[in-house]
């Protein structure tokens, strides 16, 4: 008997099949003489087709299954088309942030040793430039071009076009998809072809998504959930290595152009547009659901969201790119119970755990565990580290067997490998998970141990600031706690000593912030990662307060 394929590729090609004529694609191209956006689309059919000739063309270079192959190529139709026509012959397409900084981008090319690069002209010439760091690479193939689109479509209309999905195992690898490193050097994830097929089932049934939905993705990666799903993907416009920079007109245009019904994006790319549609007194009436997610979502933006996006719930899952999703919690919920908590020291509730996953608490440590022999496992309700297990749950960091060590954890008991997620948490007696702060940016006092989720969101509720970020001065285990703000725009700086005053007196409102004496204004916009322009860098802003 023939063992079962769980190639990813297939989804596409079922989507193809089932709705042959319904839009896949949507890319804009410029704009319409009454303003409107421009697009031009491809259907599942064509995109099933088009990408067929695109894996045939890839093989005919020397692209085949376990070829791992750097893809640097433009959101949208190119992101899609490359990344299924190689997921298609079961190579292993590697994906590192293009915004992380180019020192960075490339110690993760030099890790990965690719074998070959599907990119952008610019990749070819970042390559000919750092050819020592890409001198794994044997088979390149430059995208984004007429030469190439041409080449693809000539292929794909051929009746020797190879349009066979390779068969995997769902044991196989399928991407090294690389973390954002916003507390530590980014890393390379190892998705196996089964981990993927896992995380389709479970994005679909649990958020209730169905085919013949439209998707806005502000984060292009989860473009590729689209054809899987059979949900159109509407490209936005909006430079993918700098999102906090997307002009939120182009998007609510977009959404309003394209009926768009769902999408996924960070809290600060969210909060602009909702204030936009605030200040205009508009709302996005087909928007049915909405994904935040990238670093805590604080209430004050959910009730925000529910005003402007009236017909969609509000959901921010938690989770990692080793492991996502974990646990999910609805704007209702924080609204109606949760967020209050929060505001007032409790951390962030991530909601409920899924019932694929299984959660851990064991005591905060910086040093590998080996086992669950090594460690106790925490009571409900004691704050320790997270430890997740489940379908999505990756096992390994591609090349980089210490930080494997590091983060992952044997179960003897069943043979399965569990994540420590680096954060901080605690299940409550409801069987819900709480949130309390990256495990690498906790504050050790003399004292006690602060943790950023719960003091950062009392700061958050005054009216002038727009985040803030606790930090510790000095060496862990006698640091002393300070908290950094970064005010919101227009705040005049005759404001700043009574808004340092505020702080203070909201400081001693908490028992969990009354050790902080020391409040800081940073002149500019927080450092935060490069994918979700989100999570704030808390270790960058202690070194530039440390000097």
């Amino acid at each position: 008997m023939t063992p079962p394929s769980f190639n990813v590729a297939r989804f596409l090609r079922e989507s193809a099949e089932r709705v042959p004529e319904h839009c896949a694609v949507r890319y804009p191209q410029g704009r319409n003489p009454d303003g409107s956006i421009r697009y031009t689309e491809l259907t599942f059919s064509e995109l099933d087709r088009v990408t067929a000739g695109t894996a045939d063309y890839f093989k005919s270079l020397g692209i085949g299954a376990g070829t791992r192959t750097l893809l640097m190529a433009r959101p949208g139709l190119d992101l899609i088309l490359c990344a299924f026509a190689l997921f298609r012959i079961a190579a292993v397409p590697v994906a590192i942030d293009p915004g992380m900084g180019l020192k960075s981008f490339l110690r993760c090319v030099q890790n990965t040793a690719p074998e070959a690069l599907v990119g952008i002209p610019l990749a070819h010439w970042i390559r000919r430039i750092f050819f020592k760091k890409f001198s794994s690479v044997k088979i390149s193939a430059t995208v984004g071009t007429r030469t190439f689109s041409d080449e693809i479509e000539k292929r794909s209309r051929r009746e020797t076009c190879d349009r066979e999905i390779v068969p995997a195992p769902a044991d196989r690898l399928a991407a090294i998809l690389f973390t954002s490193g916003s507390t530590g050097a980014p890393k390379g994830v190892c998705y196996t072809h089964g981990m993927f097929d896992a995380q389709r089932e479970i994005v679909r049934d649990f958020y209730g998504i169905r085919p013949g939905e439209i998707d806005l993705p502000l984060l292009p990666i989860f473009a590729l959930f689209n054809p899987a799903l059979g949900m159109t993907t509407v490209t936005p416009e909006m430079n993918p290595s700098k999102p906090a920079s997307l002009d939120p007109e182009k998007i609510v245009r977009a959404i309003r152009q394209n009926s768009v019904t769902n999408s996924f994006g960070s809290p600060i790319l969210w909060r602009k547009i909702a204030e936009y549609c605030e200040a205009r007194n508009e709302t996005l009436p087909t928007v049915r659901r909405i994904l935040c997610a990238g670093t805590a979502v604080p209430p004050s933006l959910m009730k925000l969201l529910k005003k402007v996006l009236p017909n969609a719930e509000i959901h921010s899952p938690y989770g990692a790119t080793e492991n996502l999703p974990v646990s999910d919690i609805s704007a209702s919920e924080v609204l109606s119970a949760t967020g209050t908590l929060t505001e007032h020291g409790r951390g962030t509730c991530t909601g409920k755990i899924l019932p694929q996953n299984r959660v851990r608490i064991i005591p905060v440590c910086d040093k590998a565990v080996e086992t669950f022999d090594d460690v106790s496992v925490l009571p409900t309700g004691t704050p320790g580290e997270i430890c997740v297990c489940g379908p999505t749950t990756t096992r390994e960091y591609f090349n980089n067997i210490p930080a494997t060590r590091a983060a992952k954890i044997f179960d003897r008991s069943d043979g399965s490998v569990w994540h420590r997620m680096g954060d901080v948490g605690y299940i409550d007696a409801e069987g819900k998970l709480w949130f309390l702060g990256r495990k690498a940016e906790r504050v050790e006092t003399a004292a006690g141990t602060l943790f950023t989720e719960s003091c950062e969101p009392i700061f958050n509720t005054h009216p002038n600031v727009f985040r803030s970020a606790l930090i510790g001065l000095g060496k862990r285990g006698n640091e002393t706690p300070a908290v950094v703000v970064e005010l919101r725009p227009g705040t005049p700086k005759n404001r700043h000593a009574a808004i340092l005053n505020d702080l203070q007196k909201l400081a001693e409102t908490s028992e969990t912030t009354r050790a902080i004496k020391r409040f800081f204004i940073f002149p500019k916009k927080f450092p935060v990662d490069v994918r979700h322009n989100a999570k704030i860098h808390r270790l960058t802003l202690k070194k530039h307060y440390e000097k």
